[in-house]
């Protein structure tokens, strides 16, 4: 490392002290606390940025958000160059630069760790970090500790994209490196003409009254809000006509009593939704807008909800993309090249029992992954079509790019042969769906207009939609225990293999009820163990889940020890 470069370090470095007594871990949502202790980290996160930016000599995204959580909460994240997270043999240095006590440490950190993989610290490449941050308050000045980390890395250049939803940070990133247009308006133009498109392509008797209604939007008083209010009139002349509420202009708080993630556990109505949406479709994003959920107001009187979550997305999803490879197969004009597509739909444990039967009573492959969206990311990935969501409404749709090449040269060969086909028609939809789903990363924006486009072409209600399935009733609770990490698992977290003996307890028990079905796992960041348990009748959920978590407490809880 130059001289110019270590004194820049040791000097910008010595402004951010780390925040006493704190240590703090990068994880699937990068890192994240109490806005009043991260202006270190979010600095050390812009060095670690550029260095990224340096090792893959590409442009990087850096996304200060807290997603779902509370406004007095931030945090960093960092995109990858193909809009993913950041590569997990980086998240050790990432703890390693976030929690370095002193100017002289931090730089000892970067040094080994500059290196260990191949960065030249000299100044000779210069690389662009596209830096993002969503409505909360501290957002602006921890934007500018972020800036001065990645400016004192000789030869980064920080980009201020301002006030955008992290799913926008992350396709934007995605595009500049792929050489396509890559601007908010960009995104916009594209999930628009894509929409336009598939509602362009709606069979001729599809619609149906029930689906023309308007849709109405909790914004989760959040970016995601905010934009789709700038936006909706674009939406409104491609045939899609949106009210949105909790914009966080009308005063609103970010994610209190609002947004995704509420609706998702609370099964209640959002702020600003009551007995005067009674059957209406509604959708609600998260802080962010990398989450969505639909939902029902049940009655004229109360708060209660028909939830619609991720499961039953993804499966509205994938009974159209089936459907759409189905009719490409049966066509009648045979075409140079087949493409056996192998398409494939991946879950968690806590995917609702009741959606892993439907999709593969529909023929689907389903495979499972460890909890977090980077194994559900990773996975999806493996397949020419590979479709992922959370029960949370958090995931998107990936295609290969060796599928996507066939499909255009099928296209391509179907317009000159029998142009205005089905199978061309089916051929176009999937394209369009490729373009606008957000193959970065789960984006609710993106998700809904799907949604929407859909719903159309089956001529589908949202009821009938939720019809598809009904969700096992099911119970989730936590057990507090001495040591977490006694728990080890296999098989995508379903099944206990240390400690012995636990497995075939919880086996035993799980067999006493029908549809039963029942897991532990260790959580991620408290010592607890979390059981989630599914029974034909929410009383039997509940009955497993607590006969579970007793034997848990036999076997590791806080009195056992």
């Amino acid at each position: 490392m130059k001289e110019e470069q270590r004194s820049l370090l040791l000097r910008s470095s010595s402004q951010f002290p780390p925040p006493e007594g704190v240590k703090l871990s990068y994880g699937t949502s990068g890192f994240r606390a109490d806005a009043g202790i991260l202006q270190s980290t979010v600095y050390r996160v812009g060095i670690l940025a550029a260095l990224r930016a340096l090792k893959t000599e590409s442009v990087i995204g850096l996304m200060i958000t807290a997603s779902h959580n509370e406004v007095s909460d931030n945090g960093v994240k960092i995109a990858e160059p193909n809009g993913g997270m950041l590569s997990q043999h980086w998240e050790p240095f990432a703890d390693a630069l976030a929690n370095a006590q002193t100017p002289e440490h931090l730089l000892q950190v970067v040094d080994e760790f500059a290196e260990s993989e191949g960065i030249a610290l000299d100044g000779a490449k210069s690389v662009d970090i596209l830096v993002g941050r969503d409505t909360r308050p501290s957002g602006s000045s921890l934007l500018e500790a972020a800036k001065l980390g990645i400016g004192s890395v000789i030869g980064a250049v920080a980009l201020d994209m301002g006030i955008l939803t992290t799913p926008q940070l992350h396709w934007i990133v995605r595009a500049r490196n792929n050489g396509d247009k890559a601007s908010e308006i960009d995104y916009f133009e594209q999930i628009s003409s894509s929409f336009r498109c598939l509602m362009d392509l709606i069979p001729s008797g599809s619609e149906s009254n029930e689906v023309v209604d308007k849709l109405i939007v909790d914004g989760a008083n959040g970016v995601g809000g905010q934009k789709l209010q700038v936006y909706k009139e674009v939406l409104e002349l491609n045939g899609l006509v949106i009210e949105v509420r909790n914009t966080g202009l009308e005063g609103g708080v970010l994610n209190e009593g609002v947004g995704a993630d509420f609706v998702q556990k609370e099964k209640v109505v959002p702020h600003g939704f009551g007995s005067q949406d009674f059957g209406s479709r509604c959708a609600s994003l998260d802080g962010d807008a990398d989450r969505l959920v639909y939902f029902t107001v049940l009655s004229e009187s109360g708060n209660k909800i028909e939830l619609v979550d991720g499961d039953k997305i993804l499966s509205l999803f994938a009974v159209f993309i089936k459907e759409q490879l189905s009719i490409l197969k049966n066509r009648d004009t045979k075409l140079g090249d087949d493409y056996p597509c192998c398409i494939g739909v991946v879950q968690t444990a806590y995917a609702n029992g009741a959606s892993t039967d439907f999709l593969k009573q529909q023929g689907l492959e389903v495979a499972f992954t460890p909890t977090g969206v980077k194994y559900l990311h990773e996975k999806a990935a493996q397949y020419d079509i590979g479709i992922y969501f959370e029960a949370n409404g958090h995931g998107t749709i990936l295609f290969s790019e060796l599928f996507l090449s066939w499909l255009e040269a099928t296209n391509n060969e179907l317009s000159s042969v029998s142009k205005g086909s089905e199978q061309q028609k089916a051929a176009l939809r999937l394209l369009a769906v490729s373009k606008l789903i957000n193959q970065a990363v789960g984006d609710a924006l993106s998700g809904m207009l799907l949604v929407e486009a859909i719903l159309r072409h089956m001529g589908w209600s949202i009821h009938r939609w939720n019809e598809l399935y009904h969700d096992l009733p099911s119970r989730q609770l936590k057990v507090k225990v001495v040591d977490r990490t006694a728990v080890v698992t296999a098989n995508a977290e379903t099944e206990v293999v240390k400690p012995p003996g636990i497995q075939e307890a919880i086996n035993a028990e799980t067999a006493n009820y029908p549809k039963g079905r029942c897991f532990i796992r260790p959580s991620g960041t408290e010592d607890v163990i979390r059981v989630y348990a599914e029974a034909s009748a929410q009383d039997e959920a509940d009955r497993l889940a607590k006969s579970v978590a007793n034997l848990v407490d036999k076997f590791l809880g806080v009195g056992s020890s």
